[in-house]
């Protein structure tokens, strides 16, 4: 079929940029998908002791000594 003219040219490139598109957005998904796992890991192993002790209420002690008595 001969001569099927600019228009279905045009349609097949703009189809074909889709498609490419499509795949490269999936295949950046499942980088991510398989880089989010590790870094969820790193958060997890981090020791969050000093910072509870450092963000405790002041005081907060005294108050409950004060109850006892």
């Amino acid at each position: 079929m001969p001569g099927r003219g600019r228009a279905s040219f045009n349609k097949r490139q703009k189809e074909r940029s889709r498609q490419d598109k499509q795949r490269e957005k999936a295949e950046r998904k499942a980088q991510r998908k398989l880089e989010k796992p590790a870094t969820e890991n790193d958060a997890a192993s981090v020791d969050f002791s000093a910072f509870t002790e450092q963000w405790a209420l002041p005081d907060s002690d005294d108050e409950s000594e004060e109850s006892d008595a």
